[in-house]
């Protein structure tokens, strides 16, 4: 399923219109992100939880050119599927 599916699933199960359905879409991602990029955690009892995983500092080596650097410390978003989800994929 992609965004567009999304869409129109929840226009045919509510009754409204595509257009009201993407701005419902639209405004849940964006209040995810613009929490995940506060630092908050985003939770969905039993769906999972959205949080930001803190990578440290490393060493590494330029594929190309065999040259040792340097990866600096970053920041990336992870999901971690609550118990409900994951009893449903088995």
């Amino acid at each position: 399923m992609d965004k567009k599916n999304l869409v129109e699933t929840i226009s045919k199960k509510i009754g409204i219109s595509k257009s009201d359905s993407n701005e419902i879409v639209n405004l849940i991602l964006d209040e995810i992100t613009k929490s995940l990029s506060q630092g908050e955690e985003v939770v969905f009892t039993g769906f999972g939880k959205f949080c930001i995983s803190q990578r440290k500092e490393r060493n590494g080596i330029n594929p190309q050119t065999k040259e040792k650097i340097k990866i600096p410390a970053s920041k990336s978003p992870k999901f971690k599927p609550g118990k409900i989800l994951k009893e449903a994929v088995k």
